[in-house]
């Protein structure tokens, strides 16, 4: 019986450690990587980091998903993206939560190529959906501003998550598959 539990422990150990390089890596691309990608709005800024959350999402279900979320949310927030405050850190945790949760409860469902497909599609459309009324509430407080000049930025703010989330579900799923081996060796 205890070779079961030392061979578990193992094995959840190594989960970990996956998990935790998983968030250094996104730490690592949002500290080079980012850049505003609609002129109207620069404050709203590209970052790839999602991706290795989204690859530890499908690897290891959707609560993993959310942990990697809200470690990396909590270490971004306090490090690379500390400007934000806890104001950074609670639309990390809805943007990404959003696109993580949906694409990887469908995906664990689902583990085809089409199931994937439909995955992030949906995560991609869920972060910009939920986005809306978190900006609309989170950004005039943050900013300072009126919500009136929220309202006005609804069409960029859907038109950035699309991308985002688009980009970073499109890389995730040409590397998922390349990297899924390695996740569960």
């Amino acid at each position: 019986m205890s070779d079961i539990n030392t061979m578990t422990r193992q094995k959840q150990t190594v989960k970990l450690a996956k998990m935790g390089m998983l968030v250094a890596i996104s730490i690592v691309l949002v500290a080079f990587i980012h850049f505003p990608i609609i002129p109207a709005v620069p404050f709203m800024e590209y970052d790839p980091a999602d991706i290795p959350i989204l690859i530890g999402a499908f690897a290891f279900g959707p609560a993993a998903g959310l942990a990697l979320t809200a470690v990396t949310a909590l270490i971004q927030g306090v490090t690379v993206s500390a400007g934000s405050g806890i104001y950074g850190i609670i639309m990390h945790l809805v943007a990404t939560g959003a696109l993580v949760a949906t694409a990887s409860i469908i995906y664990s469902r689902h583990k085809t190529r089409k199931g994937a497909i439909i995955a992030v599609i949906a995560g991609t459309l869920a972060m910009a959906a939920v986005m809306v009324p978190c900006n609309l509430i989170v950004t005039p407080i943050f900013m300072g501003a009126p919500r009136s000049a929220v309202v006005a930025l609804i069409p960029a703010i859907i038109a950035f998550n699309l991308v985002k989330a688009g980009i970073n579900s499109a890389v995730t799923f040409l590397l998922y598959k390349k990297i899924s081996g390695f996740l569960h060796k």
